[in-house]
């Protein structure tokens, strides 16, 4: 670590002094003035870069600063993209010329799981109007073979239509049984009822959502629908079959999107029966956006091997964390959404400004 520190503070100042001395500010280095920096890592004497007018700054460890997380957050970033420690020690190097042992990446990484346990177990709102419950698919290697593993993701709207990652947990694979357990995990940390549920088709989602959150309202992901059923769509015909499915979609109402369906049935009633049989056993639970306004159905719609479990939660986990930091701002016509909500479902709605 001091290595990588001492190796980019030296190359800091090229640039400040080249900008000064192309303005006529003539200015040179004048030597170095000694630092304590303390981290993860202890604490580490550093040689910090001086300039004859005073005015040099490092951006990588500001004046008055002793602790340091430049190359902690650095580390995180690349490990989110899914970057290996082999992959992230060989970018340091060629960045600033210097090591970084795989075992001190390892380190900064492993510390990721201390804020996680803190971020599962915290309290939740008591009302989300809307949660998105889906599942990825990872390879991680356990007992030397690569098996798949499923890392459920809760993700809540609140009340002031603000996207907000509720929870992650891994399991084996998918299965209804252990989504009731992420549900009664969201019931424990505070969440008393949700307005709409958006889910794929897995098979006894819905009885698991209903065991926990009786109001909730089950909107199958017509996204998971159509893909699932363009899966049996020869090539020749994908675009048109696309295109039928989605005019159900798009009805904007319940009855238009039955006619919809009843079109498609005919239509393609020789060729792919099956697809229009899987929409009619599903379709209590897919025209649910059809029981609500326009406003609402706006915003419902707007939405590598791991060596081990920890490897991969960690990578979701980071990758989740950079996304969030772009959920500033409402959902779009979350306003109107929110009041028709308050209009369908009475007291069920806090009171809001």
């Amino acid at each position: 670590m001091k290595q990588v520190v001492e190796e980019a503070l030296q190359a800091e100042p090229n640039h400040h002094l080249d900008v000064d001395n192309a303005t006529g500010n003539i200015n040179s280095r004048n030597g170095f003035m000694g630092k304590t920096l303390k981290g993860h890592f202890g604490e580490l004497p550093i040689p910090t870069p001086r300039d004859r007018a005073g005015a040099f700054e490092p951006t990588l460890m500001r004046k008055g600063q002793t602790r340091f997380t430049a190359f902690d957050d650095q580390i995180l970033s690349l490990y989110a993209r899914s970057m290996s420690t082999r992959d992230i020690a060989s970018m340091f190097q060629e960045m600033y010329g210097a090591e970084v042992s795989h075992t001190l990446i390892t380190k900064v990484t492993e510390a990721v799981l201390e804020d996680v346990h803190a971020w599962q177990s915290r309290t939740l709102d008591e009302v989300y109007p809307i949660v998105y419950l889906d599942c990825i698919v990872v390879k991680v290697n356990q007992d030397k073979r690569i098996i798949n593993k499923a890392i459920y993701l809760a993700l809540g709207v609140n009340l002031d239509g603000k996207k907000e990652s509720l929870g992650l947990w891994i399991s084996e694979n998918e299965g209804a049984k252990f989504w009731l357990n992420v549900l009664t995990a969201l019931q424990n940390r505070g969440v008393a009822d949700i307005f709409i549920a958006s889910v794929d088709g897995l098979t006894g989602f819905s009885d698991a959502i209903a065991a926990a959150y009786p109001n909730t309202k089950i909107q199958l992901c017509i996204v998971h629908m159509v893909r699932n059923s363009l899966r049996y769509v020869a090539s020749k015909h994908m675009k048109e079959v696309a295109a039928d499915l989605k005019a159900i979609d798009q009805a904007a109402k319940s009855e238009g999107a039955e006619r919809a369906l009843e079109l498609f049935a005919q239509k393609w009633v020789s060729a792919y029966a099956s697809i229009a049989k899987s929409w009619c056993n599903h379709w209590p639970n897919l025209i649910t956006l059809f029981d609500y306004p326009s406003e609402i159905r706006k915003v419902i719609k707007n939405r590598k091997i791991f060596p081990n479990d920890n490897a991969a939660f960690k990578v979701v986990y980071l990758t989740m964390l950079q996304a969030s930091k772009k959920w500033t701002m409402p959902l779009r016509d979350w306003k109107a959404a929110l009041n028709r909500f308050s209009i369908e479902l009475g007291d069920r709605v806090p009171p809001f400004n």
